[in-house]
């Protein structure tokens, strides 16, 4: 399946959150809830606003993962970026029906292609233990596991796991 990655839009807000809503389930069996305020949808606005802002700003950036048809399939996200040491926190999540198609690793892969323009050298992901598809696809990228002092736990079901991914001097950047 083709895709594309693209940064989010204010008009996105309404599709965002349908396909929020549509995969919240499958979503908080890996990853900690968003809470029931996220899916509220004027809550959902004002945050969507925000992140819009946020992006403007240039400290983080989201991208929704859509087919050429243009439906949402997924997100990536570039966030907390850290100017001085060109280092940001990587986030991605792809809805149910479209786990298993090499959608997350396409999307890394896009995303790995436009960090030149973003001036990032280095991305940081963590995952969830029992999240072995999220695992192989920072693998698959180039992302190293590392040791990292937190030991986060919600309700001592969830533990993560950190990677860092760093350009390395064979790249064309």
């Amino acid at each position: 399946m083709d895709i594309l990655i693209e940064l989010l839009k204010e008009k996105d807000a309404e599709d965002l959150l349908k396909f929020e809503l549509e995969n919240r389930a499958f979503f908080e069996e890996m990853v900690p809830s968003r809470g029931d305020d996220y899916y509220n949808p004027q809550i959902f606005k004002e945050r969507h606003k925000d992140l819009l802002e946020e992006q403007e700003q240039g400290v983080s950036y989201f991208y929704l993962i859509k087919n050429l048809e243009g439906s949402i399939l997924g997100r990536i996200n570039l966030v907390d970026i850290d100017k001085s040491l060109k280092e940001a926190y990587l986030g991605y999540r792809v809805g149910q029906v479209n786990t298993g198609k090499d959608i997350a690793n396409k999307a890394l892969k896009l995303l790995i292609d436009s960090l030149k323009e973003k001036n990032i050298k280095t991305m940081i992901a963590k995952t969830t233990t029992n999240n072995i598809a999220s695992q192989r696809v920072l693998e698959k990228n180039g992302f190293l596991e590392f040791v990292n002092g937190e030991h986060e736990k919600q309700d001592d079901k969830l533990k993560f796991l950190y990677y860092s991914w760093t350009i390395n001097k064979e790249r064309s950047y």
